[in-house]
C-alpha cells in the first residue's frame, strides 16, 4: 500500500527591502496569511536583495513578498527579479505590496512581478491570490 503524502503547506517569505522602517502593514499581511494556513517566514526590516534571495532558496519558499513604502519599489523589484533569474530561482513568483501608484503597478507586472498589492487591498483577495501563486509554484519541480 503506497504511503499517503501530506499536501505541502504553502511557504511565503516576506521582507522589507532597503531603508524602509515601517512594518505594520507587512505584519498584518503575515498574520492574514498565517491565519489562512500559510507558513510565513518574515525576514524583517532593511533586507538586501541578496539576503532575501538567499533566504528564499534556503527556506524553499513558494512565493517571495516584498513590502515597500519608501518609493524604491521599481528599482528593488527590478534588481531582485534579475538576480532571482540569475540564481536559477525564476520559478519563485515575486509579489510586491505597499505604497504603489497604479502606473507603477503596471510597470512592476511588466517587469515580471506576479502580483501587486497596493495599500488598501482587500486582505482576503490578497491571501487568495498568494495561495494560488504558491500552489502554481509548488507544481514546478525545484
Amino acid at each position: 500500500m503506497p504511503a499517503l503524502v501530506e499536501p505541502r503547506i504553502p511557504r511565503v517569505l516576506l521582507a522589507k527591502p532597503g531603508l524602509d522602517g515601517h512594518d505594520r502593514g507587512v505584519k498584518v499581511v503575515g498574520m492574514a496569511l498565517r491565519d489562512a494556513g500559510v507558513e510565513v517566514i518574515y525576514l524583517g526590516l532593511r533586507q538586501s536583495v541578496g539576503s532575501i534571495l538567499s533566504a528564499a532558496q534556503q527556506e524553499d519558499v513558494d512565493v517571495i513578498g516584498l513590502s515597500v513604502l519608501s518609493g524604491v519599489h521599481l528599482a528593488v523589484t527590478r534588481r531582485l527579479l534579475s538576480e532571482r533569474d540569475t540564481l536559477g530561482l525564476a520559478d519563485i513568483p515575486v509579489v510586491v505590496g505597499g505604497t504603489i501608484p497604479p502606473a507603477d503597478a503596471d510597470l512592476l507586472r511588466e517587469m515580471g512581478a506576479a502580483a501587486v498589492f497596493p495599500v488598501g487591498i482587500d486582505l482576503q483577495e490578497m491571501v487568495a491570490s498568494v495561495k494560488e501563486l504558491a500552489a502554481e509554484s509548488r507544481g514546478v519541480d525545484r
